[in-house]
């Protein structure tokens, strides 16, 4: 008895014209049984409150698809630029990037 892998379609993807690109630089993520809640945001610097712009809804193996891909990509681009420097585990990344400028010590 073989098995058969379905074979891959290929999706001709169409982004409109009109399309307006949405910058984010916040993620809020949350989840139910059966979906994963993905709300994109932008916070400015020394501004108390951030709006979502974006909200996509999707199934948790899509979601783990999604983080594979991303997986993938950032190899690739890290491979072609270097690699991207986190903050050490610990800092809180949110005061860091937007609580404002500190005073020198």
């Amino acid at each position: 008895m073989s098995t058969q892998r379905p074979r891959a379609r290929k999706i001709n993807i169409e982004i409109p014209p009109d399309l307006d690109a949405v910058y984010a630089n916040l993620a809020v993520i949350s989840h139910s049984p059966s979906e994963i809640v993905i709300d994109f945001a932008r916070v400015l610097p020394n501004t108390p409150r951030a709006r979502v712009h974006a909200r996509i809804i999707t199934t948790p193996m899509h979601a783990k698809l999604l983080l594979r891909a991303l997986e993938q990509n950032l190899e690739r681009y890290e491979a072609q630029f270097g690699e991207i420097r986190l903050p050490p585990k610990g800092d809180d990344l949110a005061q860091q990037f937007f609580g404002g400028a500190k005073p020198p010590e």
